[in-house]
């Protein structure tokens, strides 16, 4: 593979601890042990872009002057990412406090530090004018995400991962052209409150009307990808038994965009990366969890396998 992907986005240092069940409001819930990870939306989907095969990966975010930072630049660069632009800042590094219950499922607050600060300068314009694939997610300025779409050169793909959740400016709209949200996200953007059958299929159809290609994760059930002119695929996701749910949707993100960056289809590309995230809840961690090329490779080959027998019963 090869490509350049550059990430736009944030790091955090994630303080994670198991919890038998999630507190209610006012209620206390002794946990397990504390770890201390890597995290943050932008520096998860650099590592698994990083991690998928080959891909030139950039990560532009801002970071304190401490010793959280020290831990995510050593990630980073264990992963392969370039960090030769990452900015530093006197604000703190960005944390993520992360509850994680018995099912593998979590519930975060971020105190977003130093990612508040990000912005470009004339170096990482150039930078992302070199790339393939720009990927940014909205844990940053949204101004910054837009100048970041605005620096890219002509043919470069704009992927935006829309979370956390938010209304999008126009100009960011007119930038994107692969939308990545879960199912909550979309129904925010398409401002969509319906359930039921089809419901999901609508959101991406409603979406398509301002981007020109939408893929909607599912979790355990995989994406659909639309492109407009073409029929909703859907993507199944293998089954696992989860772990930690913290970071899949960054894994997927990372890995899609690396294969884009290759010149791979979307739909192929999401095909990969839903294996990629279904390996990542098999394991704690957000970057510690992102799988290795060669793994998404022996899963992709397994699940195929596995589908077929399925199809001949």
């Amino acid at each position: 593979m090869s490509g350049h992907v550059v990430v736009v986005g944030s790091a955090n240092v994630d303080l994670v601890v198991p919890v038998p069940r999630h507190p209610g409001p006012g209620e206390t819930v002794l946990g397990g042990d504390l770890v201390r990870a890597a995290g943050g939306k932008g520096a998860n989907q650099a590592v698994a872009a990083a991690r998928a095969g080959g891909a030139r990966t950039t990560f532009l975010g801002a970071l304190g002057r401490d010793d959280a930072a020290d831990l995510l630049l050593a990630s980073l660069r264990g992963a392969g990412v370039e960090t030769d632009l990452v900015s530093r800042t006197d604000v703190a590094t960005g944390s993520a406090f992360i509850a994680v219950g018995p099912q593998g499922e979590n519930a975060i607050v971020v105190a977003p530090g130093a990612n508040g600060r990000l912005t470009l300068g004339s170096d990482a314009a150039a930078r992302l004018g070199e790339a393939d694939v720009v990927l940014a997610q909205l844990e940053v300025p949204v101004a910054t995400v837009v100048a970041a779409a605005r620096a890219r050169r002509p043919g470069a793909r704009l992927v935006l991962n829309a979370a956390p959740s938010q209304p999008l400016p126009p100009e960011l709209w007119d930038q994107v052209d692969v939308l990545v949200v879960n199912e909550h996200e979309a129904r925010d953007l398409a401002g969509d409150p319906a359930k039921g059958t089809g419901a999901e299929e609508q959101l991406v159809a409603t979406l398509l009307g301002r981007v020109a290609a939408v893929v909607v994760t599912l979790g355990g059930r995989g994406c659909l990808v639309g492109e407009r002119g073409r029929e909703v695929v859907t993507v199944r996701a293998p089954r696992v038994e989860p772990v930690d749910t913290t970071g899949a949707g960054d894994t997927f993100c990372g890995v899609l965009a690396a294969h884009l960056a290759a010149g791979v289809g979307l739909v192929d590309a999401a095909r990969l990366a839903v294996v990629a995230g279904a390996l990542a809840v098999t394991r704690t961690g957000a970057q510690d969890a992102v799988p290795d090329a060669a793994e998404v490779r022996r899963a992709a080959a397994r699940d195929a396998q596995v589908g077929d027998e399925e199809v001949g019963r």
